[in-house]
């Protein structure tokens, strides 16, 4: 095609809002009805092929134990082999295609979920998830088509940046998809990442393999319609549910193994780098290793902080979708001389927090996602309530009779090194510790050194030297810093998103960053009028030194 092309330059999706008698709502609640009766028997999807191995699971709602969505048929280490065969048939092709063909089918896919896709996802996530309409619309929907629109965008800018060429000859960049094929393993709690992870590095060329969590293969089923409606071509993602440690094991062993894309636990992570170190010999290059993990995000406040900013923030941040997300805020330090009007404040939001079943919109707080999350988090807080020096102020009930609901919990923490302050609890859990006004300084000590992860963090303060201080001083203890906000809702193309530590490689979805990691680039130098001896200048001979003419 004689144009340098131009791609569309991308918008973030508004949010809608579902308020009641909105054509969104009616619709979406006619597709929850109709998704809850199709019940479908999902297949392994392996070179546009529908493969069926007859171990089965089941798809329930979390917060609807009865309430079947269908079964999902389980892979192992034969269906990984075949699906990366596949992904390696399809290599080829796919990274032959022009650019802007590629591009097409993920701005396609944007538009089909921007329409009527948008009510399928939504549903599927509220149903699947527990997630509210509101969280659905923000992940499945909106984040999602954010990444297809501004992967496009920021694929072109990446393509664009070439380097310079001296007189006689061009130099070019080439950035080729890597040699083999891409594993990408996702997690339960975002749709939107379970999109992106498989199609970003598919975007660049690669082929790849995609495992979905186990929770959550009803919600891929949906996605893997998406794309195939997009146009994806046959064995470009290929879908494999099923065992982690028989899927990763058989992708592991592979010498074709070219990358991971992962978001999941810190210890999984860890796990999937160690093997990879361990195998580096059979492989035909060093695979990528790009992986988004675990969070125990903090807000600080100061003296000078908005109460009732800090307390929306903390209920919002703390509290939505149940705390499963991975940048929740899930521990705060607060001034004694805020703290007894704070805990005010955020009693009475929180009485007014209702908790049930996503279907029922006016519900704030839904169920978590399986018997071992719900079993975890309340055994978190049976120990918190036995700890000499923690009080549970708010919430504690944990009520598995119907679905996996956990109340959200507010926890006073005497000591900032309790478990409460320090682990992982990926629930809605928020420990609070209460520091002496005039520590705010140790007190960044505290907050940077508690912790082993590095992904989020807030500061509130109308100080403007307290938030110099906080930037300053907090460099490395999150990779996505708010001033005087939650430390949740990061937005594509706003604020890339990723943190360092034991919260992952940092790699920054929704930027060219991520991107950047599924390419292999190559320089390319054409002369145009090459020499045709090998002799430079410097080798002339010295010429002999002319005579003095003799005077007459």
């Amino acid at each position: 095609m004689n144009a340098a092309i131009a791609v569309p330059r991308p918008a973030n999706e508004p949010v809608f809002e579902y308020r009641p008698g909105s054509p969104e709502r009616r619709k979406l609640q006619d597709r929850l009805k109709q998704l809850k009766r199709e019940r479908p028997v999902i297949p392994l999807d392996i070179g546009g092929r529908e493969v069926r191995t007859g171990r089965l699971s089941e798809c329930r709602c979390p917060h609807d134990h009865g309430q079947l969505l269908g079964k999902h048929h389980e892979g192992g280490v034969k269906e990984t082999r075949l699906a990366i065969a596949a992904a390696l048939k399809a290599r080829r092709e796919w990274a032959a295609t022009p650019f802007r063909d590629r591009a097409a089918i993920f701005l396609k896919a944007a538009e089909l979920l921007a329409g009527d896709f948008r009510h399928t996802l939504n549903a599927a996530t509220m149903l699947c998830q527990s997630k509210s309409v509101h969280q659905a619309e923000i992940d499945a929907a909106c984040e999602l088509i954010d990444f297809f629109r501004f992967n496009v965008a920021f694929a072109e800018q990446i393509y664009a940046q070439q380097p310079a060429s001296g007189r006689g000859t061009w130099n070019q960049l080439e950035y080729r998809p890597l040699e083999g094929f891409v594993l990408a393993v996702t997690p339960f709690n975002f749709t939107s990442i379970a999109g992106n992870l498989p199609t970003a590095p598919a975007l660049m060329g690669n082929t790849v393999v995609w495992k979905p969590a186990r929770s959550t293969v009803f919600t891929a089923y949906y996605l893997m319609r998406l794309f195939k409606a997009a146009g994806l071509p046959d064995g470009v993602i290929n879908m494999v549910a099923g065992s982690a440690a028989e899927i990763s094991g058989a992708a592991l062993e592979h010498p074709s193994l070219a990358g991971i894309h992962f978001t999941g636990s810190t210890g999984v992570f860890r796990s999937l780098w160690s093997s990879v170190g361990s195998n580096l010999s059979r492989y035909k290059g060093y695979p990528r290793l790009v992986g988004e993990t675990g969070g125990k995000d903090f807000v600080l406040v100061h003296p000078s902080a908005d109460v009732d900013a800090v307390a929306a923030a903390l209920l919002r941040g703390a509290f939505e979708f149940q705390g499963q997300k991975c940048s929740a805020a899930s521990r705060a330090y607060v001034p004694d001389v805020l703290w007894p009007s704070l805990k005010a404040a955020l009693a009475d939001m929180m009485g007014s927090v209702k908790m049930g079943s996503p279907e029922d919109f006016s519900n704030f707080v839904n169920a978590v996602i399986d018997r071992p999350a719900f079993d975890k988090i309340k055994g978190c807080i049976a120990r918190a309530r036995k700890s000499p020096g923690c009080k549970i102020l708010r919430g504690g009930k944990a009520d598995d009779s119907a679905g996996f609901f956990i109340s959200p919990t507010l926890i006073q923490a005497d000591d900032p090194k309790h478990e409460t302050m320090v682990e992982e609890i990926f629930g809605p859990v928020l420990a609070v510790h209460v520091y002496a006004a005039k520590s705010f300084s140790r007190t960044l000590d505290l907050v940077d050194s508690s912790s082993p992860y590095a992904l989020t963090g807030a500061v509130f303060a109308r100080d403007r030297a307290a938030i110099a201080e906080a930037r300053r001083r907090l460099i490395d203890a999150a990779g996505n810093f708010y001033i005087n906000d939650k430390p949740t809702g990061a937005v594509v193309g706003q604020q890339p998103f990723g943190g360092a530590r034991a919260s992952g490689t940092n790699d920054k979805a929704g930027s060219p960053l991520n991107l950047l990691r599924w390419t292999s680039p190559r320089t390319i130098k054409e002369t145009f009028d090459p020499p045709r001896d090998y002799r430079y200048p410097f080798l002339a001979e010295e010429a002999p030194p002319r005579r003095a003419k003799a005077k007459a």
